[in-house]
């Protein structure tokens, strides 16, 4: 395993620690709201501070992004950057709804170099280096081979809590409903992007995303050798908010079923 990979699963497991007690006495911990229907705990933020210490303890002149925004600005001439969501999922986790993780990226120049999605409930660990596969718990992970829409399971979220383009994302679920064997909708979306890689469903969309959530995913997917990319099917997919992802003759059954809804949702400037 790549020195930075190590470096990266040990935070995670770290962190996993960290939501696996919290999750023993959920009831007590401290919620605050960051928006509508959008909170943090005190475990998102104590998790994210032991990812960030691990990393730079390695690392000290590596760069961060992360969700709740520790050591925001350290070394921003760096370029390598770690690409950090402490817990993708927490209203799931503030609901003992067990489905959950931890994700940790490191992109160099821009371009994710590797990554790990940890999920604490299963012990499950998703790995990937670029040029050197994608793994889960050391086994080696393949996107699925279903060649037909009308045969895949396809993951989703629900994305604009404040109930922006609504309408709009309902029209999109619909026809993706009726082009699909079926839809899900877990509430974590690394863990659905981690999902696509191991071919436990054949594709994922879903716009309003951030970074955190997808950089590790993303080269989940393409090394375990997926397609990942906006709405149009192009790269701009980390900053930009939208992802597409699927086994190759997949995403494009999905990028041709939701080009009428392109418009709808402007890609995010970085």
């Amino acid at each position: 395993m790549h020195p930075m990979l190590t470096t990266a699963v040990k935070a995670a497991r770290r962190a996993g620690a960290i939501i696996n007690r919290g999750a023993r006495d959920v009831d007590l911990l401290t919620v605050t709201a960051k928006g509508p229907k959008d909170f943090v705990s005190e475990i998102d933020k104590g998790a994210e501070a032991a990812i960030v210490e691990t990393l730079l303890s390695a690392y000290p002149d590596h760069g961060i992004l992360a969700e709740e925004g520790t050591r925001k600005g350290d070394n921003p001439q760096a370029d390598y950057v770690w690409i950090i969501d402490p817990l993708d999922g927490t209203t799931n986790f503030l609901h003992g709804f067990p489905q959950y993780c931890v994700s940790i990226a490191l992109a160099h120049k821009g371009v994710v170099q590797q990554g790990v999605i940890y999920d604490p409930v299963r012990n499950d660990l998703f790995t990937a280096t670029r040029g050197r596969g994608a793994f889960l718990n050391d086994r080696r992970i393949r996107v699925s081979k279903r060649a037909h829409l009308r045969d895949c399971l396809i993951g989703t979220g629900f994305p604009y809590r404040d109930g922006s383009l609504l309408d709009e994302y309902l029209a999109m679920t619909k026809v993706m409903m009726t082009h699909s064997a079926g839809l899900r909708r877990p509430g974590a979306a690394a863990l659905d992007l981690a999902y696509v890689a191991a071919g436990f469903c054949d594709g994922f969309w879903e716009v309003g995303l951030n970074a955190w959530d997808v950089a590790a995913g993303s080269l989940l997917i393409l090394e375990a050798g997926g397609l990942i990319g906006d709405l149009a099917g192009d790269d701009n997919y980390l900053h930009g908010g939208q992802i597409i992802a699927a086994n190759p003759k997949i995403f494009a059954q999905i990028v041709a079923a939701l080009a009428p809804f392109r418009g709808a949702f402007p890609l995010r400037a970085h």
